[in-house]
C-alpha cells in the first residue's frame, strides 16, 4: 500500500475508512508523532513496531490520568466516555503497580483460562441461536444481529447478570459504543446507569454468596469471593472491573467478528481456504486465521492512554513529563521492519507476533475469551452460510467514529437462506 505523498490528515471520515496509507506516512516520516487530537488534547502517537512495543512495557508511562499534565486541553477528555463521572476509574486500564498487581491477580484468580473453555459450549450455544434468528431470511446486518448481541449476552453470563436484565445491557452498551451516533450525553447516562445495576447487583450477590463456590460460579462471585492476602476488592473497584471487563470484553470482539468478516469478504481466496479447512474440522488454519485478523485490521486500533510521569525519548523523540502517548497498534502491526509484506492477508502466517491485544502487564485479560469468540462466530458463519457475500458495495460501508476501537458501524451482507 503507497503512502501519501504529503503529510495525511488524520481523524477525518477518509481516514476511518482506511487509516493505513495515513500511519505507513508517519512510520517512515514521523514515527513518534505529535497530533492534536479531536477532543483538543494534544498527545504523541507511537507507530513503529519495535518503539510501540516498548513503550508498552515502558514502566515511566503510566496509565493513571494523574499524570496527565495540567496544560493539556483536560482529563476530563482522555479514557473510556462516562467512566470519569460514574466514579468508575479504578479498574485495570487506568492504574499502576502495585495495585494494578493486587487487581489483576484477584481478577486472573476468577478468570481463568480454564473458566473459558468450560464456557465454550454456551458461546456456540449462542452463536447457533443468533444465526438461527435471520439464516431463513437469506439477508442480515451482521453487526447488528450477530457480531454486536453475541458478545455482549455472553459477558453477561459469565459476569453472572441475570437473564431478564441482559437486554437492559445491550441497551446501554449499543449507546456506549455508537459515540457521536448517540443523543447528546446519551454515553454518560448510559454508563451511570451501568454503574448503578452493577453496584446494586454487586451488593446482592455479596449478602448471598454461599460459603463455597458453586460449580460455574459466575464472575462476579468469583470477584467478590478472590483474595489477596486477606485484601478484598471493593464495591467500587468490583463495579469499575465488571464494567470495563464489560467494555473492553464487548466492543473489542464486536470489532473482532465484523473486521474479520469483512477482511474474509474483500479476499476470497484466503477466505476459501478457510472454509474448506473448516470443512474438514481442522484447527491450526482457524487459530492463526484469528491472529491474523487480529494483525490486519484488528479491532483495537491505538492502544488505551499513557502519560509519561518524567522526560523520555520514544524512538530518539524527546516527551515531556505529563505528556499523553497513545501507541498506534493498527500502525505497529503494518510495520515492514517487523512483517512481511504487511498489508496481505495471509491466514496462515506463522511469525506473527502482533500487538493486538497489547503488550507487558497490561495486556487484555480477556484475550482468550475474545479468541474463543471470534473463533467460534467465524467458524460457524463460514459453515452454515457458505456463499455469504456483502450485500453493498464496500464504499458504502461506514466506519465508527472514536479513537481507541475500529470497527463498522454495519455489514450487510446476503446469503441462501435455510
Amino acid at each position: 500500500m503507497n503512502a501519501p505523498r504529503i503529510e495525511p490528515e488524520l481523524f477525518t471520515w477518509e481516514f476511518a475508512t482506511d487509516p493505513y496509507p495515513a500511519y505507513s506516512w508517519l512510520r517512515d516520516h514521523s514515527p513518534v508523532h505529535r497530533t492534536t487530537l479531536p477532543s483538543g488534547v494534544e498527545a504523541w502517537l507511537v507507530t513503529r513496531y519495535t518503539d510501540a512495543k516498548l513503550a508498552l512495557a515502558d514502566q515511566r508511562l503510566s496509565k493513571n490520568p494523574a499524570h496527565h499534565s495540567e496544560d493539556a486541553h483536560g482529563k476530563s477528555k482522555t479514557g473510556i466516555p462516562g467512566e470519569r463521572s460514574a466514579n468508575l476509574m479504578t479498574h485495570l486500564l487506568n492504574i499502576d503497580p502495585p495495585d494494578h498487581t493486587r487487581l489483576r491477580r484477584l481478577v486472573s484468580k476468577a478468570f481463568t483460562p480454564r473458566r473459558v473453555a468450560e464456557f465454550a459450549p454456551r458461546v456456540e450455544e449462542l452463536t447457533d441461536q443468533l444465526i438461527d434468528q435471520f439464516a431463513r431470511t437469506g439477508s442480515a446486518d451482521l453487526i447488528h444481529e450477530f457480531a454486536f448481541p453475541l458478545p455482549i449476552y455472553a459477558i453477561c453470563e459469565l459476569l453472572g447478570v441475570p437473564r431478564e436484565d441482559q437486554d437492559d445491557f445491550r441497551d446501554w452498551a449499543g449507546m456506549m459504543i455508537r459515540h457521536q451516533g448517540g443523543p447528546r450525553g446519551g454515553v454518560a447516562r448510559s454508563v451511570k446507569k451501568m454503574r448503578a445495576y452493577l453496584a446494586e447487583l454487586i451488593h446482592r450477590k455479596r449478602e448471598a454468596l454461599p460459603d463455597t463456590p458453586d460449580p460455574g460460579e459466575d464472575l462476579i462471585s468469583g470477584l467478590i469471593r478472590a483474595s489477596d492476602h486477606g485484601e478484598h476488592l471493593t464495591e467500587n473497584e468490583a463495579a469499575a472491573m465488571c464494567f470495563v471487563l464489560l467494555f473492553a470484553g464487548f466492543e473489542t470482539v464486536i470489532n473482532l467478528i465484523g473486521n474479520g468478516t469483512y477482511a474474509l469478504l474483500r479476499n476470497p481466496k484466503q477466505r476459501a481456504q478457510l472454509q474448506k479447512s473448516i470443512e474438514r474440522d481442522e484447527q491450526e488454519l482457524l487459530d492463526t486465521a484469528i491472529e491474523e485478523l487480529l494483525r490486519y485490521d484488528g479491532p483495537v486500533e491505538l492502544a488505551t492512554w499513557r502519560y509519561a510521569t518524567e522526560p523520555l525519548e520514544i524512538g530518539g523523540q524527546p516527551i515531556a513529563s505529563g505528556d499523553p502517548v497513545l501507541v498506534v497498534l493498527a500502525a505497529a502491526d503494518r510495520d515492514p521492519a517487523r512483517f512481511d509484506e504487511p498489508d496481505t492477508l495471509d491466514l496462515s502466517r506463522k511469525d506473527n507476533q502482533h500487538l493486538g491485544y497489547g503488550h507487558g502487564i497490561h495486556y487484555c485479560i480477556g484475550a482468550p475469551l475474545a479468541r474463543l469468540e471470534a473463533r467460534t462466530a467465524l467458524a460457524t458463519l463460514l459453515r452454515r452460510l457458505p456463499d455469504l457475500q456483502l450485500a453493498v458495495d464496500p464504499g458504502d460501508l461506514r466506519w465508527r467514529g472514536g479513537l481507541i476501537m475500529r470497527g463498522l458501524r454495519n455489514l450487510p451482507v446476503k446469503f441462501t437462506a435455510d
